[in-house]
């Protein structure tokens, strides 16, 4: 049998799939209609590992496992269509369409706003980039912006979430975990770092650099050319760059932005040492309460998914199912509870589509708990 002659038994066997499965997907809805006049949940564990193990073993041991991962995602596509016939909007979802109606359609062009660091950050230029005419507040630390949201001593706050070399900044992510806001915006920002020294300095003079860990790390290359330089990780490229200019000294030197050069009288010994020169920072704007503006099309949730194998694959089967793309996908460590994991979801789906409607009504019953983080528009 030639090619040809075996893709139109594969297309005789696809039609009949294709039937059965819209017979299948039917007696699903049947099925949902019943559990929801009968106040019977959509999901039976029990049941749903008896009809596995049982697809299983008559498939027989080579297709054993096959069986499994098709009869997994098709039980995901029934409990979507099922929650689709049941589901009831949800709070979160009133909350929600009642902070699209609410939010002012145009994003604010001035504002008080949280930055870490001082003055020359990255965070600063970010802030400069997403508001017209910022009143910015610098703290010490990424604590300290969170704080300023949760008192209200600012509106809005600035804070690195990852980078395209270096990674996600986990110390962002572990905060998020313990504090309530919603992101309102994010930026990403082509970042160069430059090695910056008191004027008259030589390369050969420079005994210590100073600089965030983040800009280390995407600097790396370049620093392993310095045998015997010592590198310091301070709170912020900017605080580096002041540190150097404060101290008068020609053997230290601060991997920073050009802004820092002219902000603190510094001459650029080294332009762009970064390891990559597609290096792009991304940067998320929080606040204290929900708000969803015009053209939002990415989404961020967080979950507390159950110590189980599977559990992590149903959440991307159902996103799978209701064509929602996952851009992100991070988890840290929950403080306090051995071995139990937050995961930090980035989605792309309009605030308007059915989709996300769906998975706002849906997200219950995907995990043990979830934290809507919150609907917005990246600034390029």
């Amino acid at each position: 049998m030639d090619l040809k002659e075996l893709r139109s038994e594969i297309d005789v066997i696809d039609d009949e799939l294709v039937r059965l499965f819209g017979k299948r997907m039917d007696i699903a809805a049947q099925i949902a209609d019943y559990k929801k006049e009968n106040g019977l949940p959509i999901l039976v564990p029990a049941r749903e590992r008896e009809k596995l193990a049982d697809v299983a073993e008559k498939a027989g041991p080579e297709m054993a496992n096959y069986t499994r991962v098709l009869y997994s995602m098709l039980f995901e596509l029934s409990r979507s269509y099922q929650s689709k016939r049941t589901s009831t909007l949800t709070q979160l979802y009133h909350d929600i369409t009642a902070s699209i109606e609410h939010t002012p359609k145009l994003f604010p062009q001035q504002a008080m706003v949280a930055c870490q660091g001082v003055e020359g950050a990255y965070s600063q230029i970010a802030c400069e980039k997403i508001f017209k005419s910022p009143f910015i507040m610098y703290f010490k630390n990424f604590e300290g912006v969170f704080s300023a949201i949760d008192k209200g001593l600012c509106q809005y706050g600035i804070l690195p979430i990852e980078n395209s070399t270096a990674g996600s900044v986990k110390k962002v992510y572990d905060l998020m975990i313990s504090h309530n806001f919603s992101i309102v915006r994010t930026f990403r920002m082509k970042v160069d770092h430059n090695l910056l020294v008191n004027k008259g300095t030589k390369l050969a003079d420079i005994k210590e650099i100073y600089s965030h860990e983040q800009a280390i790390n995407q600097c790396s290359e370049f620093l392993q050319t310095l045998p015997g330089v010592t590198v310091t990780a301070v709170a912020n490229t900017a605080v580096a760059s002041e540190m150097v200019a404060k101290s008068g000294r020609k053997d230290v030197a601060a991997l920073s932005s050009r802004a820092c050069a002219e902000l603190y009288g510094l001459s650029c010994l080294k332009p762009s040492v970064q390891d990559k020169d597609n290096n792009h920072t991304r940067f998320i704007c929080i606040a204290k309460n929900l708000e969803i503006y015009p053209g939002a099309d990415k989404t961020s949730i967080m979950m507390i998914l159950p110590h189980k194998p599977g559990a992590l694959y149903k959440v991307m089967a159902r996103l799978y199912t209701l064509g929602i793309n996952v851009t992100k996908l991070e988890s840290r460590p929950i403080p306090d509870r051995e071995f139990e994991f937050m995961f930090y979801f980035d989605l792309e789906t309009s605030i308007y589509s059915e989709e996300f409607v769906q998975l706002m009504c849906e997200l219950d019953e995907l995990c043990e708990e979830f934290k809507y983080l919150g609907s917005y528009s990246e600034v390029v």
